[in-house]
Parts: structure tokens; sequence; C-alpha cells
């Protein structure tokens, strides 16, 4: 008659299973974990774009200068009607009286601050939609349109808007505004 030999996995089996689970699990999570962390980048910056897009949009429809023909034409602002170097918004003017390029230099918003022309939040599903972003403007002289601001006032102006996303990306952007 033939014994009854016992079948299954011995300890040692067990234990040799175990590490080889181990280090299969952290190389999974090591390689995982760092991709779902990315995954929330093109979210914020799909965001970014279509908040600096729509802020430089604003910007670039307003006037060169405080001083330039509204009316779209008969007059071009000239040197003698250009303003003076210090850039900014004008006495008591807010983001919703901005009525020329340079009155957006020194904005600095962020989180529930980010508001549209109108004063009006961003809102999607009862959340502030730019919470946790940040955003910059500067307006510079720059005739020569070589990205170098002009100690001397000029007729080309450089918007920069730079938006900050929550996890501290920048995406900047810049266009020329001139003097016609």
């Amino acid at each position: 008659m033939l014994a009854n030999k016992a079948s299954g996995f011995t300890l040692i089996e067990l234990v040799i299973g175990i590490v080889v689970f181990s280090i299969a699990l952290v190389l999974f999570t090591s390689l995982i974990v760092p991709q779902a962390i990315r995954s929330v980048d093109p979210i914020f910056q799909v965001r970014a774009s279509e908040l600096g897009q729509s802020l430089m949009n604003e910007i670039t429809s307003k006037s060169f200068d405080e001083k330039s023909d509204r009316t779209g034409g008969a007059t071009l602002c000239n040197a003698t009607c250009i303003g003076s170097i210090n850039l900014g918004p004008d006495d008591s003017e807010s983001r919703t009286t901005f009525d020329d390029v340079d009155d957006y230099h020194g904005l600095n918003v962020s989180n529930g601050d980010i508001k549209n022309s109108l004063d009006e939040t961003t809102v999607l599903d009862g959340s502030n939609l730019y919470q946790g972003f940040s955003l910059h403007v500067s307006v510079v002289y720059d005739a020569a349109m070589d990205g170098t601001a002009d100690t001397v006032v000029g007729n080309t102006k450089l918007i920069t808007v730079t938006v900050t996303t929550p996890n501290d990306e920048d995406i900047i952007f810049s266009s020329f505004r001139s003097n016609y």
C-alpha cells in the first residue's frame, strides 16, 4: 500500500512567493503612482490656457493709451499723446473700468479673486473653476519688439500674462499692442 504523501506548499515556497509578489507590487506602484499624479496636468494646462487667452483677448481689445482715440479711427495717438513710463491703473480704476492696455500692468490675482471682466467668479458645479490658480500681468514699452522693456515711452507695448497652475507650472502668454 502506498503511503499518503502530503501535498501543498512548504513554508519556504510561501515566503519566496510573498517576497516575489512584494517586489512586483513595489515596481508596479512606482510606475503607476507618478502617472496618476501627472494625469491632472493636462486639465490644469487647459484651464490655464483658457484663462490666459481670455485675459489676453480682454487686454488687447482696449485702447493703446489713455489718450488714444477710442472711436476707431480718425486720429492716431502719436508721441505727444502717449502716457508716461509709469504704467498701471489710473486713479481709482478697477478692472471693470480699465480702458487702456497699461491699466492691466501689475494685475495680480489668485484663487477666488480671479474673476471675469464683469467682476463675476467663474463657477463650475458650485466650485470656483480657477481655485488654486494665480495670474500676473505685465505691460512694458518695447519699441524694438525684442522682449526687453524700454526705459522710454514708445509706440509698442509688450503684454505678458503669466498663469500659474495649482501644481506651480507657469504658462506664459505674450502679445504686442501697437499704437495704431
